[in-house]
């Protein structure tokens, strides 16, 4: 209970704010934070998935609206909007995130 209530309370200093997402399915996802409940399930609004690749730059899919579940989120970061629209997303290679395993 109590991981949940700190985890509550990160995520409502990040509403309204462009925030990322991994996923346990090691997908990156960044977009407005624009509500949440006591799963972790969150809205996003004007989202894009950034899908990267070490042969190529990083392919930005748009999702717009999109609701990602809680069990499936592995991790949550607000984004500095200025440093990240100074990405070249375009020059960037890396290995795309190998999902999380349990065991």
């Amino acid at each position: 209970m109590a991981d949940h209530k700190a985890q509550g309370s990160g995520l409502v200093n990040m509403v309204d704010s462009v925030i990322a997402v991994i996923t346990n399915d090691g997908r990156h996802i960044v977009g407005v934070l624009r509500g949440y409940d006591q799963a972790t399930n969150l809205v996003l609004e004007d989202s894009h998935e950034r899908v990267y690749s070490t042969k190529s730059g990083v392919d930005v899919v748009a999702l717009g609206l999109y609701v990602i579940r809680g069990d499936n989120v592995a991790m949550v970061g607000e984004i500095d909007e200025e440093t990240d629209a100074s990405l070249d997303l375009q020059s960037i290679r890396a290995a795309p995130l190998k999902p999380i395993m349990h065991g």
